[in-house]
């Protein structure tokens, strides 16, 4: 069934921005502490038996100077530095194998996969371990790690990785660092938000059914994972509740949404309970850049899948050509 608003109104759903004070300060602040550590960014030529591909397994320093890791795929037929998608993955997956990752460099592109610190499971490897602990008990899972303090939160690490990932992408030779587009779906999609409110100088993002998103909405009308996992730890922390949304504003799409200016391309279900359609029309409708959005009105979490996929390739071939 339809899980949220109905069209009409989310066509024109344009909610208040959740800005913290001191929110720019903060994510400079942020940066500047993980430039202080030397990229690193290291290319390993692997054989995964792909003929048609070059691959190399990465790494570079992300947040504190961490290690993360990654794939990097590249057509071998490639002549001349290319255009680069950095993928970021959806919540709890690893970077799995090089051949998971086939869209964008069979379309031609060289490809970034970041693996997502600390995130993976019995069927989906990842190969990077987050080691930075939690002074606050909290749930299983990611969601609540270090939520009562922004510089604590998890994903400040992880928005950090990822704009240490797009300048791992940039220094590569094979890569056109004025070419260079974020992707992803789901956590991937707010990783790819993030990044396009942090870096500037990209050439695009492909933002899917984002989470992290107008987040004080969605843990009113959603119980759904990864969400339910902060009703959950505000059920009993119940003194800590604005705290927790305090903390959470610093990490919520909208505010990067609105300090974007690359072309993006959204996408957005209607019968999605675990982001639901009002808070990706509200980052959508926040977007500072060009923008356009391809709803899918029958759909739940898997969006659009094949037919996203289909209208990524044609919005990347629009803008390079």
């Amino acid at each position: 069934m339809f899980v949220d608003l109905p069209l009409d109104q989310l066509r024109s759903y344009r909610p208040p921005l959740p800005e913290p004070d001191g929110f720019d300060a903060f994510w400079r602040r942020t940066l500047d502490e993980a430039g202080a550590y030397d990229l690193d960014a290291r290319f390993e030529e692997t054989d995964a038996g792909l003929s048609l591909l070059h691959t190399y397994d990465v790494e570079f320093s992300g947040f504190g100077g961490h290690r993360i890791r990654g794939w990097f795929l590249l057509p071998r037929e490639a002549s001349g530095p290319l255009p680069c998608v950095v993928q970021y993955l959806g919540y709890g997956g690893g970077r799995l194998h090089p051949q998971d990752w086939l869209l964008w460099p069979v379309s031609g592109y060289a490809t970034l996969v970041m693996d997502t610190r600390g995130q993976s499971g019995p069927n989906r490897p990842g190969d990077t371990p987050d080691p930075v602990g939690s002074p606050h008990p909290g749930v299983p899972g990611k969601m609540t790690q270090g939520l009562l303090d922004p510089d604590d939160y998890y994903y400040r690490r992880v928005y950090t990785d990822g704009v240490r990932a797009v300048a791992a992408a940039r220094g590569h030779a094979a890569v056109d660092a004025g070419r260079v587009v974020v992707a992803g779906g789901s956590q991937g999609g707010a990783i790819a938000l993030a990044v396009a409110g942090l870096v500037p100088g990209l050439a695009g993002a492909l933002v899917d059914v984002p989470f992290l998103t107008h987040v004080r909405r969605a843990v009113e009308i959603t119980d759904e994972g990864p969400y339910g996992e902060l009703s959950r730890y505000l059920a009993g922390a119940r003194t800590e509740v604005e705290a927790a949304l305090h903390t959470l504003d610093h990490f919520d799409g909208l505010n990067f949404a609105a300090r974007a200016s690359a072309p993006a391309l959204f996408g957005t279900a209607l019968r999605d309970p675990i982001t639901p359609a009002s808070t990706g029309f509200a980052a959508y409708h926040h977007y500072a850049g060009a923008k356009e959005l391809r709803l899918w009105r029958f759909n739940g979490h898997e969006s659009g899948g094949g037919h996203q996929r289909t209208e990524e390739i044609r919005f990347l071939r629009k803008l390079f050509g």
